[in-house]
């Protein structure tokens, strides 16, 4: 198999990817960026965008998360990571494109980047809140859209440690709660028992 590099910086979506790795048992190496010398640097010569994560499979230079999910599922596919059937599939990625586009493009875009967003720096707060309240209001669909253990079907799919990413960033600003969001918590204190979450910090 080619070699495998992940670049990763803390407490980003590349948590996700990460946790893949171990999931399928490749040998693989992780490049953080805010760690390593010149990380940015190597970073945008990757990818002009300048965003994590980004995935190295040889001379394949892959970029965005749902991509980079995709492509770590492709390596192991008796994992079915992206599904037990066309229909789970189907699934899968209607969640990665709103987890990715919907809560943390826009809504937490907001809330982390609101420079992306206006000039005005008096405005920042304004834009960090609308982004909390749009966070807010997504954990609430996503609370009442999880079935089970697992976003899809009854198994562990690359929807799962997405979730877990996001969850993480809700519950260390409040707006997660075992009260309100029971199905989401239950989910995660699952996921956590897992060898692959616990080898990713």
């Amino acid at each position: 198999m080619s070699p495998i590099r992940l670049y990763t910086y803390p407490e980003s979506t590349s948590i996700a990817p990460h946790i893949l790795l171990h999931e399928i048992g490749v040998d693989f190496e992780t490049v953080d960026v805010k760690l390593v010398e010149n990380g940015l640097e190597e970073l945008r010569k990757l990818n002009p965008r300048a965003r994590i994560p980004v995935l190295v499979i040889g001379d394949q230079v892959i970029t965005e998360s749902t991509a980079i999910m995709t492509a770590i599922a492709q390596l192991a596919p008796e994992k079915h990571l992206l599904g037990q059937s066309n229909l789970e599939t189907v699934r899968v990625y209607e969640w990665l494109n709103w987890l990715s586009g919907t809560l943390h493009g826009h809504a937490w875009g907001m809330v982390f980047r609101p420079e992306r967003y206006i000039d005005d720096v008096s405005m920042y707060d304004a834009i960090r809140a609308k982004g909390m309240l749009a966070a807010k209001e997504i954990y609430e669909m996503i609370e009442k859209q999880l079935e089970g253990m697992h976003a899809v079907g009854d198994g562990f799919t690359v929807v799962d440690p997405f979730l877990y990413v996001v969850y993480r960033w809700a519950a260390s600003r409040g707006i997660v709660s075992k009260e309100m969001h029971p199905k989401l918590c239950q989910l995660v204190s699952e996921l956590v028992k897992r060898p692959s979450l616990k080898q990713v910090d």
